[in-house]
């Protein structure tokens, strides 16, 4: 008899172990980590990732603001929360293969017809015993119940390890994140200064050419030029008078965007105008490309989903295997509840263990594992494609640097040039030797010139601003 039970548990283990082996073949890869071991115009080996954004920005006016905003980000705060969700659902997951357990209590009362079976034993046992049961019978009880799944395939156990893996992932998103909030206060703070230098550039062009109109009117006096030369002067001083009210809205916007990304209401933001032309933005060291896997936030969490979707393929397959439940269960049950503590008569106890392969329902089993798989392939491809994306980011910012540099350098001699040359078309115009139209169009494009070296002084300190954010700076 019991060399037969064991021929059917083995047949059933066997039956059982057959239907898990059914599991779809699927064909997953590595995703590929290797970067080229230098930018092409760039050797440093130190980086400027590991500088502190406290450090990197050295004006106290940004430093204010750059703080502020980590305290007051509302997108920020909302991101901290999200933070604090994936770390509940690691709690939930760990909970899932731990052994669950219910203490609690019940009563009832159950009347059963004389003409049932249960009836019809309770009448037995009352005429051949003499046994008075009561009418209707109660039921009390109180006890713990107890069920564990022995988590043998590790799919709780992976499961729980890709929730901690997408909530660092969710820190690593935060950290991301900061990187934008500082670059992006940081690049609209240099726009503000850029503009106040703007402001102050086109007004002391309207002084110029206020005084270039007072000659002309003079010149007029004395018929050495016509009308016509006077209205154009008068035209261009209201030309630039027009445009700097379009940059004090430029200002007051500008400003507005740093205080939202503050979260503040609007106000004046504080700033040091003067020394913006001076600014030096050229001293970055890129450091090597591998080391971008460390720095940049944004390929850390890529990288964390990468291993939380592993472990999700692997808990998926974990599907198509047996399971084992163990269920547990002690109390105390009488029908009277003066007799719940006349033990051991009233003590109950159970234990069970339950071995469970799927059989009907395995065509859901099957597409959940082949969608995780795919979400695999897809993490896999969305890790190439950051770690790509990065580096593109540093070799342009590099090449960016450079280029406005040169730019620079050229516009501030463009710039020398037409300021001089101002002073001698004045000179020649008084001499009668250039024409009206002369001194005004070295005005303009004096202004010109003027305006875009303070537009290149920017960009240049944008691009410093973006280096260091594509190289993973700005969140320590």
């Amino acid at each position: 008899m019991n060399r037969m039970k064991n021929i059917l548990v083995a047949a059933g283990l066997l039956v059982l172990l057959s239907l898990s082996s059914c599991i779809p073949a699927l064909k997953l890869r590595e995703a590929r980590k290797n970067l080229p071991s230098t930018y092409a115009s760039s050797t440093d080996t130190a980086d400027a990732a590991n500088v502190a954004w406290h450090a990197f920005f050295t004006d106290p006016n940004l430093r204010v603001l750059i703080d502020s905003a980590l305290a007051g980000n509302q997108e920020l705060n909302i991101l901290l929360q999200e933070i604090a969700t994936a770390q509940a659902e690691v709690r939930a997951r760990k909970g899932e293969y731990l052994p669950f357990m219910e203490l609690g209590g019940a009563a009832g009362t159950e009347k059963v017809g004389e003409y049932t079976r249960n009836g019809a034993v309770e009448h037995d046992l009352h005429i051949k015993e003499d046994t008075k049961f009561p009418e209707p019978l109660p039921d009390f009880m109180i006890g713990a119940r107890a069920s564990w799944e022995l988590d043998i395939w590790k799919k709780l156990r992976n499961a729980k390890k890709a929730a901690v893996l997408r909530y660092l992932g969710t820190v690593e998103g935060k950290n991301f994140m900061v990187t934008h909030l500082v670059a992006e206060i940081a690049n609209s703070y240099y726009e503000l200064m850029a503009l106040d230098n703007q402001l102050g550039i086109l007004r002391d062009n309207i002084a110029i050419q206020q005084d270039a109109l007072g000659i002309v009117k003079l010149e007029k006096q004395a018929a050495k030029v016509t009308e016509l030369a006077v209205r154009r002067f008068e035209a261009e001083v209201l030309k630039n008078q027009s445009k700097l009210f379009d940059i004090q809205q430029r200002v007051v916007e500008t400003e507005n965007r740093i205080n939202f990304l503050v979260g503040r209401y609007p106000q004046p933001v504080m700033r040091s105008t003067a020394g913006f032309s001076h600014l030096t933005p050229d001293s970055l060291t890129s450091g090597m490309p591998s080391q971008l896997l460390a720095h940049r936030p944004d390929i850390r969490q890529a990288e964390l989903e990468l291993e939380a979707a592993r472990l999700d393929v692997k808990a998926a397959k974990a599907n198509f295997y047996p399971s084992v439940r163990l269920t547990a269960g002690i109390g105390l049950n009488a029908f009277d509840a003066s007799l719940l503590m006349e033990t051991p008569a009233s003590l109950l106890y159970n234990v069970a263990g339950d071995l469970v392969a799927p059989l009907v329902n395995r065509n859901a089993i099957k597409a959940a594992y082949i969608g995780a798989s795919a979400r695999q392939m897809q993490a896999v491809f969305d890790y190439e494609q950051t770690v790509l994306n990065a580096y593109v980011e540093v070799v342009n910012q590099l090449n960016n640097i450079q280029n406005l540099r040169n730019s620079y350098e050229l516009r501030k001699q463009q710039v020398d040039a037409l300021s001089s040359s101002i002073t001698i078309a004045n000179n020649l115009f008084r001499g009668a030797r250039a024409d009206y139209m002369e001194v005004l169009l070295t005005q303009r494009d004096a202004l010109e010139s003027k305006f875009e070296l303070v537009e290149t002084q920017k960009l240049r300190m944008t691009a410093m601003v973006n280096m260091y954010q594509a190289l993973g700076g700005g969140w320590r």
